[in-house]
């Protein structure tokens, strides 16, 4: 079931990408340039409207998606690398090694 699962994965990838370059080659936009999230995003709100259409319509409808996506490129984001540190610095504190309540009561005597 695992294997099963990574190919769907892998089939929904490879349709993303697919109109991806469908979109890119139709409206001359780099593929590259696209977004992958925002082509899933518009294929899942065309969803209905294409499973709705006749044959005729649904290309109309198809190519209103490909236009879509190729309309906002994503734009080019030369030398982007991301540092690999943690953010988050170890905290002074100690452990917690009693019951909340009876590290309540240790504050209010001390």
């Amino acid at each position: 079931m695992v294997r099963k699962e990574i190919y769907v994965y892998l089939l929904a990838y490879n349709l993303l990408r697919s109109l991806m370059w469908d979109a890119g080659t139709t409206y001359t936009t780099p593929a590259l340039r696209l977004s992958l999230q925002g082509t899933r995003h518009h294929l899942i709100n065309f969803i209905p409207e294409l499973l709705a259409a006749t044959s005729t319509k649904r290309q109309r409808i198809y190519r209103t998606l490909l236009k879509v996506i190729a309309h906002k490129p994503v734009s080019d984001r030369p030398a982007r690398s991301e540092p690999r540190v943690r953010k988050r610095r170890p905290k002074a504190y100690l452990l917690m090694t009693k019951p909340r309540h009876e590290l309540r009561n240790q504050l209010q005597t001390a």
